[in-house]
């Protein structure tokens, strides 16, 4: 058996996580093409089917989970030793990982995350995909759900309510939708337009962030979570709370990692400030014309 590089076992790791080829392809910059080619050749190379590959994606045969968690302990162990390294050199980075429109609330609020004189560094990875802390992909996550991992601390945040969201002062109510294409709607509320109003769907996007946008130029209406359209000077509820979408919030954290002072002064200033924000994700605060 040929030793697979590790390029080829990096590139395994984002399809497996992303879900297909194309949100490896995203991350990594190679074609849908190239990666499915790269894929074949890591099976033949290893000599076992580690996809099961249909129409909805890629999905891990028992093999390739085998795969996955090896490589995720690796990942895991080489995470430690740099951490360690760092340390020994006074300074090290905080990795955060968070969706769409809590990353917004945080770079909007970031003097507050790192301040002035903080010996870390800060990256912060945005995305719809679940925050993944068990083999340390992420120092700090925010997750919808409290986490099940034996090895992960949570704190919970509070409640975070949706509604349906359309420009302000329009002359009339808009029936036509705005939404995230199926394919890259993770979130339920992305999937809320295509499963309630699939056919008022005039325009997608790949990206949340273009949402408010594109309701903002009167290009129809959106779905979005309550602490985002409610603080927009011109957008305006279309109707009431959508309560089937309504969750808890939570902050996670490996559980050996969180008593690492860097990571504990970054939890806890995330904590101040999201629950500070809590009667607005809460939907408790609706703005007014």
């Amino acid at each position: 058996m040929k030793n697979a590089n590790w390029d080829s076992y990096q590139l395994f790791l984002q399809v497996a996580r992303l879900g297909g080829l194309t949100g490896a392809s995203a991350a990594s910059g190679l074609s849908p093409a190239t990666i499915g080619r790269r894929m074949l050749d890591l099976e033949q190379e290893v000599g076992r089917a580690l996809f099961s590959r249909s129409q909805t994606g890629y999905r891990l045969t028992g093999d390739g989970q085998v795969l996955l968690d090896h490589l995720q302990e690796m990942e895991a162990a080489a995470r430690k030793v740099e951490a360690w390294r760092q340390s020994g050199e006074g300074g090290t980075t905080v990795r955060i990982t968070a969706g769409t429109w809590v990353a917004w609330l945080l770079t909007e609020n970031f003097a507050a995350i790192r301040m002035p004189g903080d010996a870390f560094a800060i990256a912060l990875t945005i995305g719809e995909a679940r925050a993944s802390l068990a083999y340390r992909e992420s120092d700090i996550g925010i997750r919808a759900f409290e986490p099940e991992e034996g090895n992960l601390a949570a704190r919970q945040l509070g409640e975070v309510a949706y509604a349906v969201y359309s420009r302000r002062n329009a002359a009339e109510p808009d029936e036509r939708w705005i939404a995230v294409g199926e394919e890259e709607a993770i979130s339920a509320y992305l999937r809320w337009p295509h499963s309630h109003a699939a056919a008022g769907i005039v325009a997608t996007v790949n990206r949340p962030r273009s949402l408010p946008d594109l309701v903002r130029a009167g290009g129809g209406k959106t779905v979005l979570p309550c602490f985002v359209g409610d603080l927009h000077p011109e957008l305006q509820r279309q109707g009431g709370e959508l309560p089937e979408l309504r969750h808890r919030q939570w902050i996670v954290m490996n559980a050996e990692d969180r008593h690492r002072p860097e990571i504990r002064t970054v939890a806890d200033r995330m904590t101040k400030l999201i629950r500070s924000y809590a009667d607005l994700f809460a939907g408790k605060r609706p703005s007014r014309g």
